[in-house]
């Protein structure tokens, strides 16, 4: 299978044609003290189970992933508050939230012990993370169920949606955990196994039914999103097919279809909360192009004749990144003041495009924000999982 990560060089060594006053990021470094502190945080957690909150709307059963959509309120004009009114950019407090917090959780400290791992090669960690991946996806009782037909219902409106896939989104992050933590004898062969089994159909149903049909051919944010889960699941499975097919959506779909010339994308601009869903789609363009790059097919260099590709992306947003004053829009309706934090699409496209000054307002940002609206919006907690070692 072809690497979906940057060569090992990129970790310590200056960028082509600068000098050493301008080095690159040494991310294992630069983050060593919090990715400790959260692994062996990680290590005192009790099993993670989505079948400990049983969501009472839910048409599901107690295995089947469960939320409601962020936006949508109870009707003030109704006795019983249905059914449910959209309210964009606000998201209402009393939602379930509960298996998306599990998923979270689990998430944080899988990546933790990954990063972890790689960075010590204590073989405690991968046994924990084998663990705690082992009761969330494989036990036959507390797994949760390969599929998301039940994620952002709709109360008096629908039972679940295709836009509920990017719930999943925070999974990105499992596969290159797991990968890094393979070769550990803490991390049993059988529970790499099944683990790739759990992904293949979760990317099988996300293909194939109706929902995910639906999310694969939305307009905005929500197809990047999908076709990046596509492409970092079936990069651990090793689904050839599907990854030419992620290529292809980026080289002909979101660059031509999403981005405007100057770089922006213009129905992220038109939300309540422009400045965010800018960031979101950037980073997970800037994603799918460090999972999807080779050097036959290198996405981060793909430009359209007008000059369209991330490269252009990333220059528009930059300046705004590094000064939120000058942001020409109004500001978000919701968690304006916690952005921009450490934004892997600054990493990312940093080192790929020979930017300093995008590694270098990388590493100045907050890497771990407490907003929980921005930390839901940030696929990535440990970057260090993306970047190859060999």
């Amino acid at each position: 299978m072809m690497s979906r990560f940057l060569p090992a060089v990129f970790l310590s060594f200056c960028l082509p044609g600068t000098s050493a006053a301008a080095p690159e990021p040494d991310v294992a470094a630069i983050d060593r003290n919090r990715i400790l502190v959260a692994a062996q945080d990680a290590m005192e957690l009790e099993p993670i189970t989505i079948t400990a909150y049983r969501a009472e709307l839910s048409d599901g059963g107690p295995n089947d992933f469960y939320s409601n959509g962020d936006y949508w309120w109870p009707d003030p004009d109704q006795p019983d508050g249905l059914p449910y009114i959209r309210r964009d950019g606000e998201s209402n407090p009393d939602n379930f939230t509960e298996h998306r917090r599990c998923m979270n959780e689990l998430r944080d400290a899988v990546a933790a012990l990954g990063a972890g791992y790689r960075i010590t090669g204590e073989d405690r960690f991968a046994a924990k993370a084998a663990d705690l991946l082992r009761v969330f996806f494989l036990d036959p009782d507390k797994r949760m169920n390969p599929h998301l037909e039940f994620a952002q219902a709709i109360p008096g409106r629908t039972p679940g949606r295709g836009i509920g896939i990017i719930d999943t989104l925070h999974l990105i992050e499992i596969p290159p955990a797991i990968e890094a933590m393979a070769g550990s004898p803490g991390f049993p062969g059988d529970v790499h196994e099944g683990l790739k089994q759990w992904f293949r159909e979760y990317s099988e149903w996300m293909l194939t039914s109706d929902n995910g049909r639906d999310e694969a051919e939305t307009k905005n944010n929500h197809a990047v999103a999908y076709w990046l889960q596509i492409a970092s699941f079936a990069s651990f499975t090793g689904d050839e097919d599907a990854l030419e097919e992620c290529r292809r959506r980026y080289r002909e779909v979101f660059v031509p279809d999403q981005m405007a010339e100057d770089g922006s994308f213009p129905r992220e601009l038109d939300r309540t909360k422009p400045y965010a869903y800018s960031i979101f789609q950037l980073d997970n363009m800037a994603t799918l192009c460090q999972v999807l790059s080779t050097p036959e097919d290198n996405l981060w260099e793909f430009e359209l004749p007008d000059g369209r590709g991330i490269r252009k992306a990333m220059e528009y947003l930059y300046p705004y990144l590094a000064d939120k004053s000058s942001w020409p829009l109004e500001p978000d309706v919701q968690s304006w003041e916690g952005w921009p934090a450490r934004q892997p699409a600054l990493l990312f496209a940093g080192l790929a495009l020979d930017e300093p000054d995008y590694l270098e307002l990388w590493k100045r940002q907050e890497p771990d924000p407490e907003d929980p609206e921005i930390r839901r919006n940030i696929a990535i907690r440990q970057p260090l999982l993306w970047l190859d070692e060999s």
